[in-house]
């Protein structure tokens, strides 16, 4: 073979293929352009030598960063004037098998011996090339170092180019991370940090750490050079955006970021390119937790933008652009970062007055690691203003009833103004300043005193007072928190973006059940302005017209159940907004405005009137005296069913009732009923009735007016027209044992009432209803159910499990055509 000659044969062919493999390291590190291999010729001799493009843009073959792998090694140790002839050469022959790691700083071998005894070292390879062999199908890296050359052998060319460029590419991070490590010219350090960011973004290989290691070595930079210019700030910030595109910054970039944010947030940087880097963060976070530098970073994103001339305005612009133009957001996880953000940033508001009072470690401390107790700051005293109290009301005598059952209507009686036998509120002292754990001891004396309020009307020998009752003063729980400005300033963004997260319907569902455990600090409940800013948010929970909706997370959300309670015991923000509640500023206005909207919801059951009679049943009292309607509702219900024990309170409710001339009409209206009930329940009547088919809510309301139906046991609605309305009728009948609703529309909101009231019914059967599992859970509390039909509804396998052990009777079960069949 002649090794002078040109390319004979199909070397024409083979070099026309491997022009992809040119590669020329062309970018400058520190001002020195590295050494090409522009000297090499191509084609010279059978042993053609051609170099990789590094190029990652075009359509190329992408590949995965090797960490590891196994390969043939061998090593010849030569000047490379002979290279070409040794690799034709027969008598090379000595292949060694290893398994080699690529480290951070050179290239070893699980076996260290043979070839490979001493590791590689990067800053040791001179040039790194790719080889093709015309007389065998081998495939060969080539790593030139001083006196010798080392050649990987691959399966395939594939591998061959996976080895090819992932030596390739920790070759050349190891360069950048060791010149950047000791930067003399920030000039042409700004020329290198761009170089470095054209070899990531261009590189054929897929790796988060192809675009990670970069941000790594220019975060440290940075942190090892804080007495950088503004303007170089900037420079570095612009010369690394194209990498942020797709990746999250690291902690030490957010940090930097941070403290751009808060030293120039008028910056164009802060808009143009910081905006998809927070935009990024809020759409594919999953866990603040696991950095939480990225939540400070989108906080202080935030706060620069409320800096600028239009303040709000931009903020509003941003959520927004968050959401997208369309009623539905894209993004499920945009919400839950958002709600993050301004959880944490409202914590900060109030971190140095909750430190005060446990004296425990600030985050700032943990991020410092500062966790002894001598290295904490002393107590932080709090101005606390306590509001003027307000005048006593003047109190009423009111009429009462003297006969323990429900009394007939009697026209309402002149009230006569009487004193108050509660002591007069004392006056406001003027301002103090003392120890935020004073709002703790005050906050539980109140709560204690609810407490005590609370257990007046469950109590059988106590006496509740309605005086007492109707003097609860929305004021007495108020505390004001005087913030520092830019604290106040911070708490008013972020309460201002929960009140703008609530107004877009798809959020507002999610948002009701991220903020129903209540997550902020008693503080922050305690604090007046805080309260009225989160009020707007509390009123669009209240109402929203959807009783059960689907989150952006895809769960099912009963919208207004997230004014309750996570749990018993803990209090929810239907109690811290009630009257007498620690947040309550007004009348009762949206207290009343939610127990309306619950009872006219799915939630209209006896366990929420009894919540109501056992912990709020003086503020109702109060509104119903005061004309509120829906209080007058509620206090009629209570009396219809049976849910105050105690004689005496009956009597102080009918006695509110006729001090109006709403409750007055609408207690006639349930003395009217309550003869109807009476002459319906009065034994006698058929035991078995079944409705024709097409019957409706009406005729069955009709039909059951008519006589008595005291000892109906049996009640067939099959193939009729009925709705769960008519669970109001149903729930009349004492003695209803089975009941047959197949292929009606009873619903979820009907097997809710009949849970409530129907405690002994046996047999039900809900073939082909509309019925889910949000109402068939109900029916665990009706335990004496022995014969359950679901064929054909829309029952899960868990919730059917869930039955299977709450309902120890249940006996016969049809699950046929459902998900748990």
């Amino acid at each position: 073979m002649d090794f002078n000659s040109g390319n004979g044969g199909g070397g024409g062919n083979e070099l026309h293929n491997n022009q992809f493999y040119q590669c020329e390291e062309n970018k400058p590190l520190l001002g020195e352009m590295s050494e090409g291999n522009n000297n090499t010729k191509l084609g010279a001799g059978p042993c053609k030598r051609s170099l990789h493009h590094c190029g990652g843009g075009g359509g190329g073959m992408r590949y995965k960063l090797l960490h590891e792998g196994d390969i043939q090694v061998c090593v010849v140790k030569h000047p490379r004037t002979f290279l070409s002839k040794l690799l034709t050469s027969k008598f090379l022959r000595r292949w060694e098998p290893h398994h080699l790691t690529l480290t951070d700083n050179s290239l070893t071998s699980a076996t260290p011996t043979g070839y490979m005894e001493t590791s590689l070292s990067y800053s040791s390879i001179e040039d790194l090339q790719l080889l093709s062999w015309d007389n065998a199908p081998k495939y060969c890296v080539q790593l030139s170092f001083p006196g010798g050359t080392v050649l990987l052998q691959a399966a395939n060319s594939y591998l061959r180019d996976q080895w090819f460029h992932s030596l390739q590419w920790k070759k050349k991070i190891y360069k950048y991370r060791k010149v950047l490590n000791n930067p003399s010219r920030w000039d042409v350090v700004l020329k290198e940090i761009r170089a470095l960011v054209d070899m990531a973004l261009t590189s054929p290989l897929q790796d988060e750490s192809i675009h990670q290691a970069p941000l790594h070595i220019i975060s440290t930079l940075l942190a090892e050079n804080s007495n950088l210019s503004t303007q170089d700030h900037e420079n570095i910030i612009v010369a690394i955006a194209p990498l942020l595109e797709n990746n999250h910054p690291p902690p030490d970039l957010c940090e930097f970021f941070c403290k751009h944010c808060r030293e120039r947030p008028r910056s164009m940087v802060v808009i143009e390119v910081f905006t998809p880097v927070v935009q990024r963060i809020l759409k594919h976070n999953m866990d603040f937790g696991k950095c939480p530098r990225l939540r400070l970073f989108t906080q202080e994103y935030i706060l620069a933008l409320n800096e600028l001339n239009a303040g709000m305005e931009v903020v509003k612009k941003f959520v927004h652009s968050m959401h997208g133009p369309t009623g539905q957001c894209p993004h499920p996880r945009v919400l839950p970062n958002l709600v993050a953000v301004c959880l944490a940033a409202i914590y900060s508001c109030y971190e140095e007055f909750i430190n005060s009072r446990d004296n425990s470690p600030s985050l700032k401390e943990i991020r410092n690691g500062c966790q002894q107790q001598n290295d904490r700051k002393p107590p932080m005293p709090l101005r606390l203003l306590r509001p003027e109290p307000p005048t006593p009301p003047t109190a009423t005598l009111l009429p009462l009833s003297t006969s323990p059952s429900l009394p007939q209507p009697t026209p309402p009686t002149p009230s006569i103004p009487i004193s108050s036998p509660t002591p007069c509120l004392p006056l406001s002292p003027p301002p103090s300043v003392v120890n935020s754990s004073e709002i703790l001891v005050e906050l539980e004396r109140n709560n204690s005193a609810n407490t005590r309020q609370k257990e007046g009307p469950s109590g059988g020998d106590s006496e509740p007072n309605l005086i007492d009752c109707l003097l609860v003063s929305p004021a007495v729980n108020t505390l004001s928190i005087q913030l520092p400005a830019q604290a106040d300033r911070v708490l008013g963004c972020f309460a201002l973006i929960l009140k703008m997260l609530s107004d877009y319907d798809d959020w507002r569902p999610a948002l009701a059940s991220l903020l129903q455990p209540i997550p902020f600090p008693k503080e922050a409940l305690a604090h007046t302005k805080f309260t009225k800013e989160l009020k707007y948010v509390i009123q669009r929970f209240a109402e929203d017209p959807r009783q059960e909706v689907t989150n952006c997370m895809c769960m099912p959300v009963h919208v207004h159940s997230c004014l309750l309670s996570v749990r018993s015991g803990k209090d929810g923000w239907f109690q811290l907004y009630s009257p007498g509640g620690v947040a309550c500023d007004d009348d009762g206005e949206l207290f009343a405005s939610m127990v309306h909207i619950l009872m006219g919801s799915c939630y209209k059951t006896k366990k929420f009137l009894l919540s109501l009679a056992e912990n709020k049943l003086g503020p109702c009292m109060l509104l119903a005296l005061r004309g509120n309607q829906t209080m007058v509702e509620i206090l009629c219900l209570m009396l219809e069913y049976n849910i105050i024990d105690n004689k005496d309170t009956q009597l102080q409710i009918i006695s509110t009732l006729e001090s109006t001339q709403v409750g007055l009409r609408m207690y006639e209206q349930l003395c009217d009923r309550q003869r109807e009930l009476k002459a319906l329940q009065r034994k006698g009547g058929p035991t078995r009735l079944t409705l024709p088919s097409k019957s409706t809510d009406a005729d069955l309301a009709r039909l059951l007016s008519s006589g008595s139906f005291g000892n109906l046991e049996n009640l067939s609605l099959a193939f009729t027209n009925v709705t769960s309305a008519c669970a109001e009728q149903l729930i009349k009948l004492p003695s209803l044992k089975q009941l047959n609703l197949w292929s009606t529309q009873f619903g979820d909101a009907g097997l809710r009432l009949l849970s409530e009231h129907l405690a002994c019914l046996q047999v039900l059967n809900l073939c082909e209803t509309p019925v889910t599992d949000a109402g068939l859970l109900a029916l665990s509390s009706m335990k004496s159910l022995c014969s359950l039909n679901m064929n054909s509804t829309k029952l899960t396998a868990d919730t059917y499990e869930d039955l299977k052990a709450k309902l120890p009777n249940l006996k016969d079960v049809d699950v046929r055509y459902t998900e748990a069949w």
